[in-house]
Formats: structure tokens, sequence, C-alpha cells
């Protein structure tokens, strides 16, 4: 039996659920720290465990570490021979200072159509319209086409150790005969101009790509002292210069192929061809989605903590930095081998983490499948693919040979600066995107 039309009271419900289950999420506090993991996920893995089996399936959970859990739940699909789809989120999040926002961040007050709380884009709103899909097709017992895949992970936030990278390399089983993946950053609109003057026309921005990432440490080393000697050999000071070295680096413009396929498409909607000598420019049209894009055009390298010394009077033999240095494809190896020229022979440079970069094919049915479930509910629309300057799970399924693509569909206000929302203070989404969003999720799983 394929998924029929849902009633109007199914889709009533669907949404309705969606923004529940996404409102829930948010009230359990999941705050991933890195070092220190917080709270985990334990709570809410619970939680939707309990939805899951309220409507009768039977899901795993997994724990490699004490309340570190992901949630696993395989649906057959009609044609077992075919590729599966992994459709997966994550359910830690940032920390936040509720001090800072305006509204309390695990609260999931609704102010003016918008959802607040840590987590509302990234990434319980999908987590919410993923669980009403699934518990639709539970209640209507329909089966998909083909099999999906439901993994809700942990610490995606840290890197994903304690779910997505201990799946890759423990229990990689469990995503066995899959060929494409959905998860976040992907699937939301951006307002353009029409080239023709007859007014606007939303994209939404597919991502078919990801820089890569290293995690790591400067380490410089000196000769420790009392603080009222002079020292030439100051490991405070010979970080100092390091980091002064690495920031001062003008890394060159790039753009790669995903970025100027987005560029191209762009200009035919709008009209307003780009200069990749002016490109800032060009950039204010892609609205929310701005600081994503521009994330993408060069290499980086942020220093983000600092640590030295322990009194004041005493120079430290150590002292240590931390940064997080993002890649374009095919670029690991060069902008590493940089940092360690930059920080000189007295600073070690520690990788921690490595997160590849990677590319998932556009031209594709199922690609096809997403743009064709964007249209049927917002006739128009164009979906344009875009690399995501960020990481996601999908790093670690590309891996095990599955492509990936961020489509978390959002309807978006024209004048929402969506990117900061990110992480940032008051992260909030509109109710009606994500009611939006499990339409067109629902869709796409009656045609993938």
């Amino acid at each position: 039996m394929s998924i029929a039309e849902p009633t109007a009271d199914e889709l009533a419900l669907l949404q309705e659920e969606a923004v529940r289950i996404a409102r829930d999420l948010i009230r359990i506090d999941t705050s991933n720290f890195g070092e220190d993991p917080g709270p985990g996920e334990r709570e809410a893995a619970d939680y939707v465990v309990a939805l899951l089996r309220e409507v009768g399936y039977e899901p795993e959970v997994f724990e490699p570490a004490p309340g570190r859990t992901t949630v696993h739940l395989r649906i057959e699909g009609e044609d077992r021979e075919r590729g599966g789809l992994v459709i997966h989120g994550h359910l830690d999040v940032v920390p936040a200072n509720a001090e800072d926002w305006t509204h309390d961040p695990f609260g999931a007050e609704i102010v003016d159509g918008m959802l607040y709380g840590r987590g509302a884009v990234d990434m319980k709103d999908m987590g919410g319209m993923i669980l009403a899909v699934v518990r639709h097709l539970a209640r209507t017992g329909q089966k998909p086409p083909r099999d999906l895949v439901i993994i809700m992970f942990a610490d995606e936030e840290a890197g994903g150790t304690w779910g997505s990278r201990w799946l890759e390399a423990e229990r990689p089983d469990l995503v066995a005969g899959c060929t494409e993946a959905i998860s976040e950053v992907g699937g939301y609109s951006v307002t353009l101009p029409r080239a023709d003057g007859d007014g606007e026309t939303r994209a939404y921005l597919l991502q078919t790509a990801e820089k890569g990432y290293a995690w790591g440490r400067l380490r410089a080393t000196g000769r420790a002292g009392h603080g009222s000697v002079p020292n030439d050999e100051n490991a405070i000071v010979r970080l100092a210069r390091a980091i002064a070295a690495i920031d001062d680096h003008d890394f060159p413009l790039e753009y790669v192929a995903t970025v100027r396929t987005l560029f191209d498409r762009v200009t035919e909607i709008t009209g307003e061809g780009w200069d990749g000598d002016d490109i800032e420019a060009f950039l204010p049209l892609l609205g929310g989605a701005r600081q994503f894009v521009a994330g993408t055009l060069r290499d980086s390298v942020n220093v983000t903590t600092l640590k030295a010394g322990y009194k004041g009077n005493v120079i430290p033999q150590t002292a240590e930095a931390s940064f997080d240095c993002r890649f374009l494809p095919g670029h690991e190896d060069e902008v590493l081998s940089l940092v360690r020229e930059l920080a000189g022979e007295d600073v070690e440079v520690i990788v921690d983490k490595i997160g590849i970069a990677y590319d998932s094919p556009e031209d594709t049915p199922f690609v096809d499948a997403m743009r064709e479930a964007i249209r049927a509910e917002d006739p128009g629309a164009e979906l344009v693919p875009y690399c995501l300057s960020a990481g996601t799970d999908n790093k670690q399924l590309k891996s095990l040979g599955i492509d990936g693509y961020g489509f978390a569909p959002l309807q978006l206000p024209a004048d929402l600066d969506f990117a900061p929302l990110f992480h940032g203070v008051d992260e909030r989404v509109p109710v009606a995107a994500i009611e939006f969003g499990a339409r067109v999720l629902l869709r796409l799983v009656r045609t993938c």
C-alpha cells in the first residue's frame, strides 16, 4: 500500500504534533558543554522512545557513555531492494545563558507566532517534524516506498563522539543499505526579487556540501620563572605571537563548484550577476542565508579559548589556545600545514578532531523528489544547492557511503535574519514554518 494523501484531520494533527513535540524537546535541557557534557540526552531520548512506542514502534536505544543517548528506528518500506533513506536529527543543543535572552531559552514560549528556545532551529524543530511524520505513518498503517532509518543522535554539538562517530565506528550496520540521508541546516527559504520585476520568488537552499573542520589546540612552551625577572622564553608571549600571525593571515577567496552553482541560480532568478572580485555587492541578495554563504568563500581559523598561568607573579612554562579551523573541500592538508607554519617552532599544533568536507550530487531523482515536495506546498518555489560553512552528522554518514543533504524545510519571512539564530541569543522559528516543514517532509516520505 502506498502512502495516501492525508485527510484534513490527519494533516491538522500532523502539524499540531510537530509543534508540540518541538516545544516539549526544547523544554528538556540537553545542553552540551563539550568536555563537560552537561545533562546529556537521556531524558530527551526517553521522551522520543515513549512517543514512538505509543504508536507501536520498538526503537533501539544506544548509550556508549552514561547519559549520551541515541535513538534508532528502522521502518520497513515497500521495496526493500531500494536503498534506504536516513532521516536524522540530534537531541543535544549548545548552552544558553538565560540572562541574555528575552524569553526563557528552555521555556518554549510562543510569542507573536515565533517559537523561542534553545534548539528552536538547531534542531528540535526538525525533531518535531520527523517524529510527527513517523507517528502519522504508524497511525495510518502505511509503508513508505523504501526503508526509512530514523535516528536521533547524541553529541552532535561536540563533533559526534558519542553519537554519529560512535555509530560510524561501532555500529555501521544500523544504516546498512542506506544511500541518502537528510538532516539540518538546509531546505529553508530566502526571498529573491524576480528578474522580470514581477514580484518575488522563494528559493529554498538545499545543503549539498559542507566545509570540513579541524578542532585543536596551540600549545606554546617556554621557560618558567619569577614575574620580576626578564624572560625571553615566555610561553604566553610565544602563544600570543602565534595567535596574531594566524589571525593576520588573509585566506584567499575561492568559489567551489557548489557555491558557483548557487550564485548562478540566484542570478537566473534575479537577473543580478555576480562578480568574483566584488562579491560583497552580491551577498545581500541572499538575505537570512548571507552569513552561512559568506563562510564558504574561503578557509578560516579562529581562536576560541585561552588557558595560561596560575599566579600573577609566575611566568608559566606552557600556554594553550584552542582553535576552530574550517576548510573547503580538498584543502585539509594545505590549511593545517599553513597553521603549523604560522604558529612557529615554539608552538605545537595539536589536532583533536577532524570532520571531513564533502559534496553530494545534485542531479538525482532524490533531489527531484525534494524539489517537488517543496513546490507542492509552495508553487513556483525554486530549490537551489549551497555549501554549509558549519558541520553536521552527515559527515560521518558520508564516510559510510551515504550521500547527505541538509533538508529541514522551513518557509521563512523575507526579513528574518536566519543564520545568526543558530547558536545565537533569542533563537526562534516561526510556528507556521514548522507546520510547513511537517507537510513537506510527509510529502517527501510519500514519494522518495
